[in-house]
């Protein structure tokens, strides 16, 4: 799976030393050839290759979360001994408020 980037990236650094090396050549000019046509189409070739792994994993763990909640039993919910209330929840209040700047 890794022989054509491996290949890929050896030419782009050869590309490079003879940019380096040659009389009308620079640093940065091979600097910009290795990054250029080397490392970036490497990285994205690689990106892409490891997509469906990644959506594999993640939709294995996924699937591991959703056994394991449930397999969980849902724990009861415990009153408080100093509060006589419980909690509403998503309830909307008994009063409802009056918009700002407007009497009730």
């Amino acid at each position: 799976m890794y022989l054509i980037p491996i290949a890929w990236f050896y030419v782009a650094l050869m590309m490079a030393v003879a940019e380096a090396t040659s009389t009308q050549g620079t640093l940065l000019g091979a600097f910009f050839t290795l990054l250029l046509y080397g490392l970036l189409p490497i990285g994205l070739v690689l990106y892409f290759i490891g997509t469906p792994a990644r959506r594999r994993q993640r939709l294995a763990q996924e699937a591991q979360e959703a056994q394991d909640a449930l397999a969980t039993p849902a724990s009861p919910e415990v009153a408080s001994p100093l509060s006589d209330q419980r909690d509403g929840g998503d309830l909307p209040p008994s009063e409802a408020l009056a918009p700002v700047g407007k009497k009730p």
